[in-house]
């Protein structure tokens, strides 16, 4: 719930902005992160965003991981701290897919996301 009503009041900020400071501000796309499959509420609150802003939605999702928690008190990203962990893999396609969507890179279907390494 309350990521829902972070995201309408960011959107309205983003407006603003747009609308007194700078015209081409432009919104690359909205992450979900934090995921986590087994509640219901992740569910919910994905298909919600997903119906609402449709194309705005990144392919994409951050699930939550412990590794992605512990690599800031490590002072690493979480690629140094465990390039194989899920958290690794979802911000590796992450970046793929920015790069694809803007089409600095040309990928085939097979190659746009990683295979998921743990399986």
């Amino acid at each position: 719930y309350f990521a829902l009503e972070g995201l309408g009041k960011l959107l309205e900020t983003i407006k603003l902005i747009q609308r007194d400071l700078n015209k081409n501000l432009n919104i690359e796309g909205i992450l979900m992160s934090m995921y986590d499959v087994r509640l219901r509420l992740s569910n919910q609150v994905v298909e919600e965003v997903r119906v609402h802003f449709q194309d705005l939605v990144l392919n994409t999702v951050i699930h939550r991981n412990t590794r992605l928690g512990e690599a800031p008190s490590h002072g690493e990203s979480i690629i140094i701290h465990d390039a194989t962990c899920k958290g690794s893999v979802n911000y590796l396609n992450l970046a793929r897919e920015v790069l694809q969507k803007n089409k600095y890179t040309q990928l085939s279907d097979e190659e746009k996301f990683l295979n998921d390494i743990l399986g």
